[in-house]
């Protein structure tokens, strides 16, 4: 469509076009030409390159670029094409202003109850009924009051509102605070994020950011392709288009048929250079997202409708969401088969008990209030046999709105608001932390969940092994060397066909570079199994360069790149006499099976049977593999110059080969890796290896690992043998096949990456142990992808990993060893443990708090605990409590006890049993105090005072008590499983102490200055030492309960537990149905207050996704891959609204009928 509005552009200057009449800037093509250029495909385009350029290098030209030297890297030239086409970046979205934040915090249904009665209050205080007839009102006033104290009454309603408003900044700017920090992360990701470029002829790794138009790129399987452009050369190319057009076939490009690369796009096979002709917002993503940016304002107001009535994912997530497989919509994922993440572990778990206790606080608010409304109301009309009065109306809604109030309060106490606080914090903490261990968390629950892991299938290359491969062992000319042969020891032809095959027949970005320090190893760039051979060549005294400048990479007449199906490489040159050579390498056996010739020693042809070949593989090929090393043959064919082949037909070309040698690959295991492994059987985790590599070597290195022990029971086995044990006779997998197969497994070799994920999906939906497996995978290849996204915590190579591998995952490895995992395993149960103590500490004060309002209404009409007194409790039990447990640094013992699986409760037994212990400790306290403090303190009675009283001393004094219990109680809360040693490591916790000491002080600022708004009057000396020891009292009460055993209580039952197994089963059977979490259901019966707490979930997940939706370049793409793949179906659609809508709906891989999924 855009050739016809630019056409008056593009054909003007055709008569000077030859003489090539600078446009804009010095520069052939304005960006409009190219924008329209870049809507084409396939033979529309190439027509249009030639009308208007002659050729690709003339598009070159015109861009002042030469193909093979790349651009001049001089920097005003750079700067130049910036401003002239842009620059490769997207803007991002804009944050959240404080502002928003706070509205949204104030959109929380408890302090929406709070503000209407604070402000009810605040009006009745200010309006003074006449005074002759108060009398007649009953003993509203019971003669206590001076006029300042009825001044004082606005003073209550002030107070709420003031503490609301600190509920609310605190919020705001925790979710302000964690959105920075994530930005913050998301532009250190981006700034990791190089593309190869060549400038001056020399190959750079540029910041995606710093791609301009007129750049060579290398592009290369595996790639992310982060601009738009035209291809100059390329071997074999394949491209995943589905981001941007949902087919999910991939298309074949050249630069004969279809040279377009579009930004988004992912490289599946080949490589090749292309020139930079669109970046940023000109790119046809950018585009797209520009239209979807402008739509979006529009779209977030409908969408927040739309988020509350159903739960939905929000627009802003949604992009997303659909592209990292994460917490969509599940009933989407049901019906298009995307591979489905269940919620994660601990947030089912949450979900579920906050719904039962928010159920239990208001029910107990709404008895508390029915009951204390009831008692008012019978005791002054019926026992006081009153009258209700007109102008006694004000004074009996003023007794009301403090009943209202006293409900809001027990409600308020009831509902752990500080729960989705501490799993924020405390994964917002870890998160922060992991990043020095070198895990880069890109889903913040993945480091919960990483906690629960039962299983790890792990790659072998680069994670278990060091990935510096060298060449140990050779057969060449009938010898097996056992180690580098000198040079002369080889006929000179063999050598030289040797050093031809290695050089040319591997990618021309793969070399050996001389090391960075003196004394260091050299290093390899490139694919490390090419490098691994060039370093074989460099051994033998000869070099690859000058070979390959002898041939350079344009001269190569046909390559077949390495593919996880072939598992072979092949490379065609044509010889100076017109006749052609292809030169092949790849996995051993599968090589060998095509050879049918061998070179002897003196260099010449020897016929090569099945049985040399069975002979060969006994005696070289197993020896090699079983010292753990990888088997590579090298081989190659003459084609005679007069019959050329069909070079398409690969199983044709690639056949009837002559084995030049075969070398055995070393890539030595990781020093820390089987200490590694070990913490992680000692932690209760299997660890399985998924390589594939051939058995031998796969088995070598799993036992130098220490995955396998001699004696042991386990399997080793390869893909073939796999799939023939899990599939029925029809070929179908069948999950009780794979029961009988999985638990011994230990190796999985020579898989292809549908192994990978039919073993890991087998794991996760097996039903047999005595509970369901979490299972972790680690992968660096394009093939991983789905096995990564399958997985419950997929970790990527950082160093290793390709751009569509860092895409599926969770968490990324930044230094690629497996180390790193045990790491994040320690610190996802830290997450775990961190929760269940903060769960431990404010349950105790929900519990106590509820009782005593509740009890404390219905016997004095009047909470002991004022709403003022009660905010400020929850403030201590929720934010900072929550800050302090939440942020416990994880210790080694953690790797010493069995992961707790998903079907464990949050709370268990023992927990239970301390919750309830205490609670009864303070209970005990707080009813004596309460009923017979006056006598204990001789002081006078705060009972039963009349509405606007002052404050007693009596009731300070139980105010001061909780909160001592509070703050002793939140030391015992630091253990969970019944340690006796509360203070263990509690100086490794400078928060905890902190927060501790900090509460103590401001609670002593209150007690003695908080006077009427917090209802306090102050203490003297004695009775401050009472509450204190009655604080400290907590302490020893918690060594009592930890005697106490808890096989013994039988009678305790443990909560929040994930969703039972039946529950489970039913929900894998209800296909088509949609399928909401149980607990959710539970909400849209009740739509209970607790949304709130949901709410808070949710922006957990919003955050995440910020975190990635924040801006640049790569993270745009990834919002626009899953967009785009909708907007195929609307782009006949003629507002950007429409566009946002649909691509919103649960489409979420529309045009992909086969339903695999996309990576």
């Amino acid at each position: 469509m855009g050739d016809m509005a630019n056409s008056s552009i593009e054909f003007h200057p055709k008569p000077q076009q030859q003489r090539e009449v600078p446009h804009v800037g010095g520069f052939g093509c304005t960006l409009a030409e190219l924008r329209s250029l870049m809507e084409l495909r396939g033979a529309e385009a190439l027509q249009k390159i030639q009308e208007a350029y002659g050729d690709v290098s003339g598009l070159c030209r015109r861009l002042k670029t030469s193909p093979t030297e790349g651009l001049a890297d001089n920097t005003n030239d750079l700067e130049k094409r910036r401003q002239i086409y842009g620059q490769n970046f997207i803007p991002p979205k804009q944050p959240k202003t404080f502002l928003q934040l706070v509205w949204e915090a104030l959109q929380d249904v408890t302090l929406i109850i709070l503000e209407v009665a604070a402000i009810v209050s605040l009006g009745l205080s200010f309006y003074a009924p006449p005074g002759e007839e108060s009398e007649a009102c009953g003993n509203v006033s019971g003669g206590a009051e001076d006029e300042g104290e009825a001044e004082a009454g606005w003073i209550e309603g002030a107070a709420i509102l003031l503490s609301v408003i600190c509920v609310v900044l605190v919020t705001a700017f925790n979710d302000w605070s964690k959105e920075k920090q994530f930005r913050g992360l998301q532009s250190r990701i981006e700034q990791e994020q190089k593309f190869t470029v060549i400038r001056n002829g020399q190959l750079l790794q540029v910041p995606v950011a710093a791609l301009v138009v007129g750049d060579i790129a290398q592009v290369k399987y595996g790639d992310l392709l982060p601009a738009d452009g035209v291809l100059i050369q390329g071997n074999d190319l394949k491209i995943d288009e589905s981001s941007l057009t949902g087919e999910s076939d991939h298309v074949r490009k050249s630069a004969d048929k279809d040279p377009m690369l579009l930004s988004g796009t992912h490289v599946m096979e080949g490589s090749g250079r292309m020139v930079v002709t669109a970046v940023g917002v000109n790119s046809q993503t950018g585009i797209i997202f520009t239209l979807l940016g402008a739509g979006g304002e529009e779209e977030e107001k409908k969408d927040k409708k739309a988020k509350k009535q159903d739960g939905a994912v929000a627009m802003e997530m949604q992009p997303l969401k659909s592209a990292e497989g994460g917490e969509m919509e599940e009933r989407e994922k049901k019906k298009t088969n995307v591979p489905k993440k269940e919620k994660s572990v601990l947030q089912g778990k949450l979900t579920k008990l906050a719904v039962q206790i928010g159920k239990a606080g208001l029910v107990m608010s709404a008895i508390t209030v029915i009951i204390l409304v009831l008692y008012f109301v019978i005791e002054t009309f019926v026992v006081d046999g009153r009258v209700w009065l007109a102008e006694c109306t004000p004074v009996y809604v003023q007794y009301f709105v403090k009943f209202f109030i006293i409900g809001v309060t027990v409600l308020v106490v009831a509902v752990p608001e500080g729960l989705p606080l501490a799993v924020t914090i405390s994964l917002a903490y870890s998160v922060k932390k992991m990043m020095k261990d070198n895990n880069l968390v890109r889903h913040l629950d993945a480091c919960e969940t990483m906690g629960n892991a039962t299983a790890i299938c792990s790659d072998k290359t680069g994670t278990l092994t060091t990935n510096r491969m060298t060449v140990v062992q050779s057969y060449l000319g009938d010898t097996h060397y056992k180690e580098i042969p000198a040079p002369s020891a080889l006929t000179p032809k063999i050598l030289d066909l040797l050093v031809h095959a290695i050089s040319i027949n591997s990618a021309y970005t793969t070399k050996i570079l001389p090391p960075e320090k003196e004394g260091a190893l050299p290093r390899q760039v490139g694919n490390k199994t090419e490098c691994a051979l060039l370093g074989f060549v460099l051994d033998l005294k000869r070099d690859f360069q000058p070979v390959r400048e002898q041939i350079p990479e344009d001269k190569l007449y046909k390559v077949y790149t390495f593919n996880s199906v072939r598992k072979s490489m092949s490379t065609v040159i044509r010889m100076p006499d017109g006749s052609f050579r292809l030169f092949s390498k790849g996995a051993s056996e599968i090589l060998l099976k095509k050879c049918t010739n061998i070179l002897n020693s003196n260099g010449e042809l020897r016929g090569f049977r099945p049985r040399d070949r069975d002979d060969m593989v006994k005696k070289i090929i197993e020896p090699m593999a079983c010292d753990g090393l990888r088997t590579i043959c090298i081989a190659y064919r003459d084609f005679p110059a007069n019959q050329e082949p069909d070079w398409d037909n690969e199983n044709d070309v690639v056949g009837d080969l002559t084995c030049i040698a075969v070398v055995g690959i070393e890539d030595p295991v990781r020093p820390e890796v089987p200490e590694a492994i070990r913490k992680c059987q000692r932690a209760g985790i299997t660890v399985r290896m998924v390589t594939g590599d051939n058995i031998n070597t796969a088995r070598a290195i799993a036992a130098k690992c220490g995955i396998i022990h001699p004696g042991e029971d386990f399997l080793c086995l390869e893909g073939k043998e796999f799939n023939r044990r899990i599939r029925n006779e029809k070929g179908e997998i069948e999950q009780e096949r794979l029961d009988k197969v999985w638990p011994k497994l230990r190796v999985l070799a020579r898989s292809s990456p549908t192994d990978k994920h039919t073993l890991v999906k087998g794991i996760i939906d097996s039903t047999t142990g005595e509970q369901r497996q979490v299972v972790a995978v680690t992968g660096d290849g394009t093939n991983d992808g789905p096995a990564l996204k399958k997985a419950d915590v997929g970790f990527a190579m950082g160093i290793a990993g390709t751009d569509v591998a860092k895409e599926a995952s969770d968490i990324i490895l930044t230094d690629d060893n497996f180390t790193s995992i045990v790491k994040a395993v320690m610190w996802g149960r830290n997450v775990y443990d961190s929760i269940s103590k903060f769960l431990q500490f404010q349950l105790t004060v929900n519990v106590v708090a509820v009782i005593v309002a509740f009890t404390g209404a219905c016997i004095t009409q009047d909470s002991p605990l004022k709403a003022v007194q009660m905010l400020w409790v929850n403030l201590i039990m929720d934010t900072f409590a929550s800050l302090a447990l939440a942020t416990e640094p994880p210790t080694e013992s953690l790797l010493l006890r069995k992961p707790y699986g998903r079907d464990k409760p949050l709370i268990s037994r023992t927990m239970m049993k301390n919750i309830l212990g205490h609670a009864v400790y303070q209970l005990t306290i707080i009813f004596t105090l309460l009923f017979v403090g006056e006598l204990f303190f001789d002081i006078d009675s705060g009972r039963n005072a009349p509405l606007h009283s002052p404050p007693s001393e009596h009731y300070t004094i139980i105010f001061n008590t909780f909160v001592m219990m509070q703050l002793f109680n939140e030391i015992n809360a630091r253990k969970i499983h019944g340690e006796r040693n509360v203070f263990d490591g509690i100086f490794s916790n400078p928060i905890f102490c902190t927060i501790v000491l900090g509460t103590f002080g401001i609670q002593i600022v209150i007690v003695q200055f908080g006077g009427k708004p917090f209802s306090c009057s102050p203490l003297s000396t004695e009775q401050w030492l009472w509450c204190l020891f009655v604080g400290v009292g907590e302490l020893v009460w918690g060594q009592v309960i930890a005697t106490i055993p808890t096989s013994q209580l039988k009678c305790l039952k443990e909560a929040g537990h994930g969703p039972g197994k039946d529950e489970m089963t039913d929900e894998e059977l209800a296909e088509g149905e949609e399928e909401i979490d149980h607990a959710e259901r539970e909400l849209r019966r009740g739509q209970i207050l607790w949304f709130r707490g949901l709410n808070r979930i949710q922006t957990q997940m919003e955050v995440v996704s910020t975190f990635k939706r924040s801006g640049s370049f790569q993270g745009a793409v990834r919002r626009r891959s899953s967009v785009l793949s909708q907007l195929h179906d609307v782009t006949n659609l003629s507002t950007p609204t429409h566009v946002t809508l649909s691509a919103a709906k649960p489409t979420s891989t529309a045009g992909n009928p086969g339903g695999e999924s996309i990576p």
